[in-house]
């Protein structure tokens, strides 16, 4: 290999690392032109950039055409999450027992939430079923609104994202699960890692009553971390 194509397979390699860098810590995501700026090349180098990340499952492309990290990232980044389940477990197990309820913490995957990690009460008559890796649009339920309030607001903000922003805590009912109660708080780790503490319950007083709570839950999963 000459020395020539040994030094453009490198750029080619620190642009992408930088592509992926810049895109991951983007709170609101980030456009083709936006990366070409920050990358210092043209627009279509910056999208051909993107696809290869998106190809290899690191990028997600966004309803808003922006793009953000995906679930492909967990491989990479796997000592970060491992260091944050570790942390969470015992926390999120002991919220689930406190609130008698199904909790998880979810993360954003492009327009997806998808289930990192799920604690289920111990003591619980019955339990809603939901399982670490489970996903679903962003857009809808709990989780997705505190996921979405982390984002720079927009003109097209759903209004349960507006409400999220304003009082840190989102609600749903009966968007995932038939006849279920959903809550979520959004947080954000050190380094930029954004997530989401969410319950799923039948129980309506359960939800009402669950905000403290996770509240508390989420300030003591940043501060494990």
């Amino acid at each position: 290999m000459s020395d020539s194509t040994s030094r453009g397979g490198a750029q080619t390699l620190a642009r992408g690392v930088t592509a992926l860098k810049l895109v991951a810590s983007a709170t609101n995501g980030m456009s083709v032109v936006e990366l070409a700026e920050h990358v210092g090349v043209h627009r279509t180098i910056a999208s051909r950039l993107l696809s290869t990340l998106a190809d290899e499952g690191l990028v997600a492309k966004g309803t808003d055409g922006r793009y953000r990290g995906a679930a492909g990232l967990l491989t990479l980044t796997s000592a970060a999450y491992a260091t944050i389940r570790a942390a969470s477990g015992p926390i999120l197990q002991r919220l689930a027992d406190e609130l008698g309820a199904t909790v998880s913490l979810m993360v954003p995957e492009g327009n997806q939430v998808h289930a990192l990690m799920v604690a289920t009460p111990r003591d619980a008559r019955y339990k809603i079923v939901f399982a670490e890796g489970n996903t679903h649009p962003i857009d809808r339920a709990a989780a997705g609104y505190a996921l979405l309030s982390l984002r720079e607001p927009t003109p097209d903000d759903l209004p349960k994202v507006i409400e999220t922003r304003k009082n840190g805590v989102a609600r749903s009912f009966a968007e995932v699960e038939p006849n279920a109660h959903g809550v979520a708080v959004p947080l954000v780790f050190k380094g930029g890692v954004q997530a989401a503490v969410n319950i799923i319950t039948y129980n309506p007083d359960v939800a009402e009553s669950a905000a403290g709570p996770m509240l508390r839950a989420a300030q003591d999963l940043v501060a494990a971390v």
